[in-house]
């Protein structure tokens, strides 16, 4: 299946916030303050000897994830240092600040509890833990029911976006979709099946391209139409979901070439031949016809060449590289990382860059699908509460974010939106890709569940005169003391509480 759960992350997310009372923290040493001390205190001996200083430098977010299970429950102290650590690496992470808050809340902690609560709701997150037991000792206060007030109300449906049409429910897991536009057609790849189909607006499949040995189809997670070269590319993985899967594709992956206009099979461009598996989850296609594929997995971009693939990025810090999209001059690929936003490679020099904005307003992680529209980036972004489709004005050097608009949020058929395709002046997309009715194993859990597939349909030029959120700017949220707080209280009510455009669908 395309997306795999890459980080470690969860064994601290899984684990409970602890309400209890710690025991005292054994007492520090004067340890060395290295970074890497963090990577190999890694047992619980060697962790209760790490001082604030050493948590608070490591950049080693897996290593963190692990000392937090260890903390967890035990060491009060170092639990909150970690915790707090990973959420400044990590400032795109909404399920990290809400761990985060709930361990302040069961430690009893209104003001550090509020204070990230503040901050996510500013930031457009509509979590609501007014249901959850590990808030109860923060409720009651003016600041809670402010809380729990604007929460609600960013999780409220926005956009005019609308359901294009339905593909019929089947166990084919169709994870992603291109266009044609010389055919006036969808093509439409399979994860289970390997399949490529054509659809059409009333919702009608018809086979197109299968696999074969010749082809070496597996699960398909990812399409690029290029009409101007009457060329289909595909990025196909031997994943368990699969279901010619078998051992002689595991961790296998590759770039696959056929003719567009007839569905004939080109050519096909193995991954590397290493000891490694390797995920091909994700394409770009610039100007010109250059292809470019992502291995989510290994963290690897690949441009294709005369010579066939050819590494241009790897970089261990990466956790998760999703979509990718190529500027309309053809200078810059963006990739989207599912936990650290978006970045860049200026393709001229190789040279990567990050690009900026202002994390406290605008949240750039769990990106699934990217594509470039008129001087915009455009995303789907699925690992946010809520879902949602958003435009990105960038500024003219293309290194940084001046605004962002909303298109589509929150939408009651969103149930992890995936790839897409723009169409005009459109975005159609996967609205439910229902990959979570498959397990680690690629076992469909229960056949009953399956629904149609709803391709949705935004505008990709809704407002596109309006300015949108700015990401330069925030308002300061105030430490938590009392009169301070209800000052912030007071100016917040008395603000809009978005500067995006009133919509017709929500």
């Amino acid at each position: 299946m395309r997306r795999f759960s890459f980080l470690l992350l969860g064994i601290v997310l899984a684990a409970s916030a602890s309400a209890q009372t710690a025991p005292a923290a054994p007492a520090a040493t004067s340890a060395p303050t290295d970074p890497a001390l963090v990577r190999r205190a890694l047992t619980e001996q060697a962790a209760a000897k790490l001082t604030e200083d050493q948590i608070r430098r490591s950049t080693d977010v897996d290593s963190l994830s692990r000392l937090a299970t260890i903390y967890n429950g035990k060491d009060f102290e170092r639990f909150a240092w970690t915790l707090e650590r990973l959420v400044q690496l990590m400032p795109d992470s909404g399920a990290l600040k809400y761990q985060l808050a709930a361990f302040y809340a069961g430690r009893g902690d209104k003001t550090k509890a509020y204070d990230v609560l503040l901050r996510m709701q500013a930031q457009g997150f509509a979590n609501d833990p007014s249901q959850d037991s590990r808030f109860e000792k923060i409720h009651g206060t003016e600041v809670w029911d402010y809380l729990i007030e604007n929460l609600k109300a960013n999780a409220k449906p926005f956009g005019e976006g609308r359901v294009a049409f339905e593909l019929p429910k089947g166990d084919r897991l169709l994870e992603s979709i291109a266009w044609d536009p010389k055919r006036k057609q969808f093509l439409v790849g399979s994860a289970r099946e390997g399949k490529i189909y054509l659809a059409d607006e009333d919702g009608k499949l018809a086979d197109f391209i299968a696999p074969d040995t010749q082809n070496g189809l597996m699960s398909v997670l990812d399409l690029r139409a290029d009409p101007a070269h009457d060329l289909l590319w595909v990025a196909t993985t031997g994943a368990p979901h699969y279901k010619g899967f078998d051992k002689s594709i595991v961790g296998k992956s590759a770039l696959v070439k056929f003719q567009l206009s007839s569905g004939r099979f080109l050519a096909h461009y193995a991954s590397p031949e290493d000891r490694h598996p390797h995920v091909f989850s994700s394409l770009a296609l610039a100007p010109g016809g250059r292809v470019f594929v992502a291995d989510g997995v290994r963290n690897e971009i690949y441009k294709l060449d005369s010579d066939g693939l050819k590494l241009l990025l790897a970089n261990a810090k990466l956790k998760s590289i999703r979509g990718m999209a190529v500027s309309g001059d053809g200078k810059t690929l963006y990739f989207a990382d599912y936990s650290l936003g978006i970045l860049g490679i200026d393709l001229a020099t190789n040279k990567g860059f990050e690009l900026k904005r202002n994390p406290e307003r605008l949240v750039l992680g769990g990106i699934d699908g990217l594509y470039w529209y008129d001087g915009t980036l455009v995303i789907v972004e699925n690992g946010m509460i809520p879902s949602r489709v958003m435009r990105l004005k960038l500024a003219r050097d293309g290194r940084a974010v001046e605004s962002a608009m909303p298109l589509d949020a929150a939408q009651p058929v969103f149930d992890s939106p995936t790839l897409g395709a723009v169409v005009d002046s459109s975005l159609y997309f996967i609205a439910n890709s229902q990959k979570h009715l498959y397990d680690g194993y690629g076992v469909l859990k229960d056949p009953a569940q399956l629904a149609p597939v709803r391709i949705y349909k935004s505008d990709l030029r809704f407002a596109w005169d309006q300015p949108g959120i700015s990401s330069s700017t925030l308002s300061e949220v105030p430490k938590a003391t009392p009169e301070q707080r209800k000052q912030f209280l007071e100016d917040q009510k008395s603000k809009p509480r978005q500067e995006v455009p009133k919509s017709n669908g929500g």
